[in-house]
């Protein structure tokens, strides 16, 4: 009887432990695998895929499956890539955000995914200029087609460390430049040519130098000049006032006359 009572007991316990179990992995599952209500989650060949385009999604969901491994963000009204948005997306393969309305991209936007990314889309949006640091450490194939890219130095600077999808790299046009020669080509076109847009920066900062000092050089010139003036014109009217004071010697006859005639 009392092995008996010990066996249940050790059956029931087993049970308990088990139920726990399965109710702490379902739960971790859950948190794992939970889809954003504005997308679609599936599972392609054990590869969570999320599907949130045409959505009219104005911010990045924020509650993005942990294991997702592609993730569908085109057509949206997406303005901004704030830093840390995939931070915990650690299996993040693949990310499309092209046709947005994307205009900047914060330096630490990237974080977290730079090892696992193999695909970023970032066509068709409104991106004129990126920091260097935002796809530091990127070992992914990049398209920036069809944005309207500001071609100078920083620009110059971020594309020569990317791996450019050589199907859209003519596509990445200088919709402005430094030297307006420039816009409207493409840009790899210009960098290939031998242009370096860094140089047209040094220059630009010469000349602001420049024209900063003969300005200073200009205001104490007039400084001087308006000094030696108004010097001139104290010490013209100091000297008209001496001259119209009395001699001394017109002085004595003056008292002289005045002790005669007493």
């Amino acid at each position: 009887s009392a092995g008996l009572r010990i066996t249940r007991q050790s059956l029931i316990s087993g049970i308990v432990r088990l139920w726990i179990l399965m109710c702490g992995m379902f739960s971790a599952n859950t948190s794992i695998m939970a889809c954003p209500s504005s997308c679609h989650c599936i599972d392609k060949n054990g590869l969570t895929v999320v599907q949130c385009m045409s959505r009219n999604l104005e911010k990045i969901p924020p509650d993005l499956p942990r294991d997702t491994v592609v993730l569908l963000l085109a057509a949206n009204h997406i303005t901004h890539i704030p830093n840390h948005a995939f931070r915990e997306l650690h299996y993040l393969q693949e990310l499309d955000l092209s046709s947005n309305d994307i205009e900047t991209v914060d330096p630490g936007a990237f974080q977290g995914v730079s090892d696992s990314l193999l695909m970023l889309d970032l066509s068709n949006n409104h991106i004129q200029s990126v920091p260097k640091e935002a796809f530091a450490r990127l070992r992914a194939k990049i398209s920036l087609s069809n944005n309207p890219w500001h071609c100078e130095c920083t620009l110059q600077e971020v594309l020569r460390e990317l791996r450019l999808d050589p199907e859209t790299v003519n596509e990445v046009i200088c919709h402005t430049a430094v030297q307006e020669e420039y816009a409207g080509k493409p840009v790899i076109h210009v960098l290939d040519s031998g242009i370096n847009f860094c140089n047209f920066h040094h220059k630009t900062t010469d000349v602001a130098m420049f024209v900063t000092m003969f300005g200073w050089f200009t205001m104490v010139i007039a400084y001087v000049i308006y000094y030696v003036r108004h010097n001139q014109e104290d010490a013209r009217r100091h000297l008209e006032y001496l001259k119209s004071l009395p001699s001394n010697s017109q002085i004595s006859k003056d008292f002289d006359t005045i002790s005669t005639v007493l």
